[in-house]
């Protein structure tokens, strides 16, 4: 039988992956410290690896298939075929950054300023390419974690990954510029994609995933609706299509169902209340493919 082998990320992302996965409609289970996590699909083998790791066993072909950030691909360089873009982390379902940030006090104040000085960072590589862009010589020094506090007792600056900014403020660090911008990546080995069967799996779990990420703002309204309001009803609907109507068993109604951005629902039940709806039903959604 083949089998696909898939890299999932340890560490903060983990238990945003594992969740993303159980609404794609796969159970993915950490047993312990092992380091081959069980999901319930006999074609897929997966191992655990730090993010950082992923890109560069995706690469070398250890891995078909991983999940990481574009941060992390940047950083290695590493030669993939990037296959989805999955904007999830362990806070948000935002776009992480890549900031550099100085003391509030500093005299820093644009990238040029920091001619001769020394920043740390986990991003040794991309930060190296952002100086070059702007015709800065400075000293990068790699940051085995902490970084925020090590500002300016042991650097000038730092270039810290960052989703709300909460640490840097905490620290009372001022950011200066974005370095880059990272989301999780779903990568695949170039072989691995050019072997039919692989490919196929490779495209149907992206599908899933995109799906489920697509159902996070989500949500489901049903409804019962006399006939009599019912354009009024609909012309209110911002829907991902038309919705779906159904007679019902009185002629006067019918039931009205549509999937609809959750951040909205709850101005519109009132509305659609006022407007004659009755039975509204919200509900969650798994996936949503487009």
């Amino acid at each position: 039988m083949s089998r696909l082998t898939l890299g999932v990320p340890k560490g903060s992302l983990q238990e945003s992956t594992i969740a993303l996965f159980a609404k794609a409609g796969y159970r993915l289970y950490v047993r312990g410290r092992s380091y081959a996590p069980y999901i319930d699909d006999p074609e897929i083998g997966c191992l655990m690896f730090r993010a950082q790791e992923i890109a560069r066993y995706v690469e070398r072909g250890v891995l078909d298939v991983g999940l990481t950030g574009q941060d992390q691909v940047l950083e290695n360089e590493a030669d993939v075929r990037e296959v989805e873009d999955l904007v999830y982390s362990k806070a948000t379902n935002q776009a992480y950054r890549w900031v550099l940030a100085v003391p509030e006090d500093s005299d820093i104040h644009t990238p040029q300023d920091l001619e001769g000085k020394l920043i740390a960072t986990e991003l040794v590589q991309v930060t190296r390419r952002y100086l070059e862009r702007h015709g800065v010589s400075a000293e990068v020094e790699y940051s085995w974690g902490a970084t925020e506090v090590k500002a300016p007792l042991l650097v000038d600056a730092v270039v810290e990954g960052t989703e709300t900014g909460s640490s840097l403020r905490a620290n009372r660090l001022r950011i200066v510029d974005t370095v880059a911008e990272s989301t999780t990546k779903l990568i695949a080995n170039h072989e691995a994609w050019r072997d039919p069967w692989k490919r196929k799996k490779i495209e149907n779990l992206a599908l899933l995933l995109k799906g489920a990420l697509q159902a996070g703002a989500k949500v489901g309204l049903k409804m019962n609706v006399p006939r009599s309001s019912l354009e009024s009803i609909t012309a209110e609907l911002p829907a991902l299509h038309a919705p779906s109507i159904t007679n019902q068993t009185d002629p006067d109604w019918v039931a009205l169902e549509v999937i609809i951005d959750e951040k909205i629902v709850r101005d519109l039940i009132p509305d659609l209340k006022e407007a004659g709806a009755t039975g509204i039903i919200e509900y969650p959604l798994n996936k949503v493919i487009y």
